[in-house]
């Protein structure tokens, strides 16, 4: 609990803060580049759409999930909290580690790398895409220390722009650039044998759910929502089916214009169509787009996460300056700082592709675990009156639950070494756990 007299967090964020951030927590550089990745593990223009459809269902089953938890536990934290309250300490604690140390951190991370990327070829600046990396984490947190609502509205800002460079991406796709012949004339699936047709389904989607992940990210702002019960629900539902239909849209582009095997050869997609529809220009214009979405991620990130290590502090479950909150701008600096310091870390020590498999396969297992948690909150409850309750309970929340776990197998089994990376961070916080237990007082 916060210290008697200490500065508080305040409730300043309305509905259209909330669903600006579970879309921007979601989009970031993943949408405009794993296309290819997916096209690379299945090859027809049926299984590459199809696994954005099917990654886009098991998202929405995760939204109603997640929402009926922001009715249940309003809390600054979120998921954390949903996790603690459900399942105890421990698994709260082990999900706040893994933000730190690798789920929230190395996604920021990887997204960072790639704006740098864009960022030189915009400019053409000669300066290391590290520095630039780094530049950029450290900005962004310091604007964020401004205030709760100064880094909401650079958040929604850059989130319209995001949406933009997405409807041009589709637009420009569909009415400028000529279809591919390979699209027209490919069959629905591969001519594989049953096993090996679901192991290509189970890679592709890997990289499918690592751009559909962030949408729980909004519920670590809860406690400064004015209304978290309504406006964090809707603003979950709303931007999880919102980006559910860019998403498609673009994997439908992408494969239409350049066909399977050219989605599957092209390192940058997004580019690609774009020089197709309009030239060079085109190719310019998305990677602005791009920078600016990638940039979009990053700051709803540095916004949103650090209060999850913020209320991890509040339980004497971390060292107690994290939960410092500033006098003037009342967020909490240090967790901020904390969060820019992990990021920057990460983006100067590993590559995007090693990134990607050891936050996939450490985050959900926690995504898994918290729809378990809401068997647990229907089996206890209490205080259910005029409760907005998720759809299909149980069918929809078992399906989140075992799709989430399935796709950690499927990580694991394509990337065995960096998940195992990832898992051997994971456990590294049972011992840390026990140490700020015997530390908490009684």
């Amino acid at each position: 609990m916060a210290e008697e007299g200490a500065p508080r967090l305040l409730r300043r964020l309305g509905p259209f803060d909330a669903t600006m951030l579970v879309m921007g927590g979601i989009i970031g550089s993943g949408i405009f580049i794993n296309p290819a990745e997916v096209a690379r593990a299945v090859h027809t223009p049926f299984l590459i759409v199809g696994a954005w459809v099917l990654g886009g269902i098991v998202a929405m089953a995760g939204a109603l999930v997640y929402a009926e938890l922001a009715v249940r536990r309003p809390e600054t934290g979120g998921q954390y909290a949903y996790l603690r309250d459900a399942f105890g300490p421990l698994p709260a604690f082990l999900y706040g580690w893994s933000l730190l140390l690798v789920i929230q951190s190395g996604g920021m991370a990887a997204v960072a790398i790639t704006f740098a990327r864009y960022f030189v070829v915009l400019t053409g600046w000669d300066v290391p895409e590290g520095a630039i990396a780094a530049g950029t984490l450290a900005l962004l947190t310091l604007v964020n220390c401004f205030g709760v609502k100064a880094g909401s509205n650079v958040q929604s800002g850059l989130m319209l722009l995001k949406i933009g460079a997405i409807l041009l991406l589709v637009g420009c796709g569909w009415w400028f650039a000529p279809v591919h012949p390979q699209t027209a004339a490919a069959p629905l699936l591969d001519h594989s044998a049953p096993l090996g047709l679901l192991a290509a389904i189970g890679a592709a989607m890997t990289p499918v759910m690592f751009a559909y992940g962030g949408w729980q990210t909004t519920s670590f702002v809860a406690g400064e929502m004015r209304d978290p019960r309504r406006d964090l629900a809707r603003g979950v539902l709303l931007g999880v089916a919102g980006v559910i239909l860019l998403y498609t849209a673009v994997a439908f582009v992408c494969v239409w214009v350049l066909g399977p095997a050219g989605l599957a050869a092209s390192e940058t997609p997004a580019a690609s169509v774009m020089r197709l529809a309009l030239g060079e220009k085109g190719a310019a214009l998305i990677a602005l787009g791009i920078a600016i979405s990638t940039l979009g991620f990053l700051s709803q990130g540095m916004l949103t996460t650090p209060r999850v290590y913020f209320a991890m502090a509040e339980d004497r479950l971390f060292f107690r300056t994290v939960a410092r909150v500033s006098e003037r701008t009342r967020v909490p600096v240090v967790a901020i700082a904390l969060q820019g310091v992990a990021a920057t870390v990460i983006a100067l020590s590993g590559s995007y592709g090693q990134i990607l498999s050891y936050v996939v396969s450490v985050d959900f297992i926690f995504f898994g675990l918290t729809g378990a948690a809401l068997f647990v909150f229907r089996r206890r409850g209490t205080g259910e009156e005029g409760m907005f309750r998720a759809p299909g309970h149980p069918f929809t929340t078992g399906l989140f639950v075992v799709a989430c776990w399935l796709v950690v197998a499927a990580t694991v089994w394509n990337h065995l070494a960096n998940s195992l990376v990832g898992f051997a961070i994971l456990l590294a916080g049972v011992p840390a756990c026990l140490y700020w237990l015997r530390r908490r007082p009684a």
